[in-house]
C-alpha cells in the first residue's frame, strides 16, 4: 500500500500512471461517496466543526480529539479487500473508505466533510544533488549517502523547479465530477509541502552528524547553505502564488503536524476570492532533525532562516516530534504562532506553563501505546487523564499520529479514541 503519512500523501497523485476509471469502479466509488455524503450531513458534524473553530480561535473548550493512524490505515482498510480494479479507483476507494471509518467507527472529533480533494499532479526537481537511500523498503529503517560532501560544491546546487501537469490534474477532476460530483464537492487542493522547516532537506544533503560538526568547524559555510535553502523555499512560495496554485486551508484541511484549519481569521480581509496568497493560509515549520542541538545553536543556524518563511503566512503551526520546551524562548519569537506541537519527548508541565491560553497545546501521545495487538486501556487512560490535569488551563487538542502499525488491530484506534473522548468530556 501507499505511504499514508501526511508527507506520503503529498506525493500520491503524481505516482498514479493511468488516469482512468472503468464502469465497475465508478459504481463502487459512487456507492462509497453516497455514504460519505450521508455521514457529512449529520448534525454531529456541525458540533465537531464548531469545536475546531473554537479551539483555533483560542476559546475555552474541552480537549479536542483526533486520531490519524497514518500507515496503520493499511491495517484497517486492507489492500486485498479493495474492490476497485484500476490504479486510480483503488486510490480513491482508500480515501473514501477512510472517511467512512472516521465517520462510523473511529469516534474522534474529526469532521466528515462532503468534499473530495484532488491534488495537483506535478514533478519537482531536486536541489542539484540527491541523497542515495540504502534500505527503507516497506517503511523500514534506512541510511543515506549525503551528496554534499564538500562545501566547495555549493555552486552545484540550484533551486528546485515545479512542473505542473494541468492536463492530468484536470482529467482527475473531470472523472471525479462525472462519478460523484453531485454528491461531493470536488476541490482542487494543492499539496505542495508537508513542512517548510528545511532541516530535513539540510540533513539529506549534508548528513545529520555532519551538520552538527559544521556548526563548529564550518559555521560560515553552513550559514551560506541555510541561506540558499531559505531563498529556495521563498522562491517556491513566490512561484505558487504567482501561478495561483495555492489553496485556502481555513476549513477541514489538515494543517501543521496535526489538527485542522477551521478558522474565520483567514483569509485576510483584502482577499479577492481568487488569488490565494501565503498570508491567507496556515503555515508550518519544524526542526525535528536538530532536537539534539542546543537552543543557542538552533537560534543561530535554524531560527533566522525559518523566520522569513513563516513571516509569509497568516497563522502558523510549529513543531512535530522535537521537544519544544528546550527551545521555546527562541520558537516563541516566530510570527503569528497559533498551534504548538507538544511531543512525547516534551515536558508537559513546562509546556503548559509556556503556552497557557495563548496558543493551541497540540498534545501528541506516544504511538507506541497502540502499536501492540491489544492495548493496555488502564495505562492509556491514566496517561491521558494525567496529561489533561496538567493542561487543564490550556487550549488542548490531543492527536494520535505517527503510527507505523496499530498492532494489526483496528479496535486499538477505536478504543483509544473512546478513552480520550471520555476523559476529555469528564473535565
Amino acid at each position: 500500500m501507499s505511504d499514508q503519512t501526511a508527507f506520503g500523501l503529498t506525493t500520491l497523485a503524481g505516482s498514479i500512471v493511468n488516469i482512468e476509471l472503468p464502469k465497475n469502479d465508478r459504481q463502487i466509488l459512487r456507492k462509497l461517496a453516497k455514504k460519505v455524503f450521508e455521514l457529512a450531513n449529520r448534525p454531529i458534524e456541525d458540533q465537531k466543526r464548531d469545536l475546531w473553530y473554537r479551539i483555533n480561535s483560542l476559546q475555552p473548550t474541552r480537549p479536542v480529539v483526533f486520531c490519524d493512524p497514518e500507515n496503520g490505515w493499511n491495517e484497517i482498510v486492507l489492500e486485498e479487500r479493495l474492490q476497485s480494479e484500476s490504479e486510480l479507483g483503488r486510490c480513491w476507494e482508500m480515501i473514501l473508505r477512510k472517511e467512512i471509518f472516521w465517520g462510523e467507527e473511529m469516534g474522534d472529533d474529526r469532521v466528515v466533510e462532503a468534499i473530495f480533494s484532488i491534488p495537483y499532479v506535478y514533478l519537482e526537481s531536486d536541489w542539484g544533488m540527491h541523497e542515495v537511500k540504502i534500505g527503507g523498503t516497506d517503511g523500514g529503517s534506512y541510511r543515506w549517502d549525503a551528496p554534499l560532501k564538500n562545501y566547495k560544491d555549493l555552486d552545484k546546487l540550484h533551486f528546485p523547479e515545479i512542473v505542473v501537469d494541468h492536463e492530468k490534474t484536470e482529467r482527475m477532476v473531470i472523472l471525479a465530477e462525472e462519478t460523484f460530483g453531485d454528491l461531493l464537492k470536488i476541490k482542487k487542493q494543492g499539496l505542495w509541502w508537508w513542512s517548510l522547516g528545511m532541516t530535513w532537506t539540510l540533513v539529506n544533503l549534508r548528513g545529520l552528524e555532519q551538520i552538527m560538526i559544521d556548526m563548529f568547524d564550518y559555521p560560515n559555510e553552513l550559514h551560506q547553505l541555510m541561506a540558499f535553502l531559505r531563498d529556495g523555499h521563498l522562491a517556491k512560495l513566490d512561484f505558487l502564488e504567482k501561478n495561483q496554485l495555492l489553496t485556502l486551508n481555513n476549513d477541514g484541511t489538515y494543517v501543521g503536524s496535526g489538527g485542522f484549519g477551521y478558522t474565520h481569521e483567514l483569509p485576510q480581509p483584502d482577499f479577492n476570492g481568487k488569488r490565494v496568497r501565503t498570508i491567507d493560509i496556515w503555515g508550518f515549520a519544524e526542526s525535528q532533525e536538530t532536537c539534539y542541538v542546543s537552543p543557542e545553536m538552533f537560534a543561530e543556524f535554524i531560527f533566522p532562516y525559518q523566520y522569513p518563511i513563516l513571516e509569509r503566512f497568516g497563522l502558523n503551526c510549529y513543531g512535530c516530534c522535537e521537544p519544544i520546551n528546550t527551545r521555546w524562548d527562541v520558537v516563541k519569537k516566530f510570527p503569528r504562532l497559533r498551534r504548538i506541537s507538544v511531543s512525547p519527548w516534551a515536558d508537559l508541565k513546562i509546556m503548559a506553563d509556556y503556552l497557557g491560553v495563548d496558543y493551541i497545546y497540540s498534545l501528541k501521545p506516544t504511538p507506541a501505546d497502540i502499536a501492540v495487538p491489544h492495548i493496555d486501556e488502564e495505562y492509556i487512560r491514566m496517561k491521558i487523564r494525567n496529561a489533561f490535569q496538567i493542561t487543564k488551563n490550556c487550549r488542548v487538542e490531543i492527536i494520535m499520529k505517527d503510527n507505523h502499525t496499530i498492532g494489526k488491530n483496528p479496535e486499538n484506534v477505536k478504543r483509544w479514541c473512546r478513552i480520550a473522548k471520555e476523559e476529555a468530556e469528564s473535565l
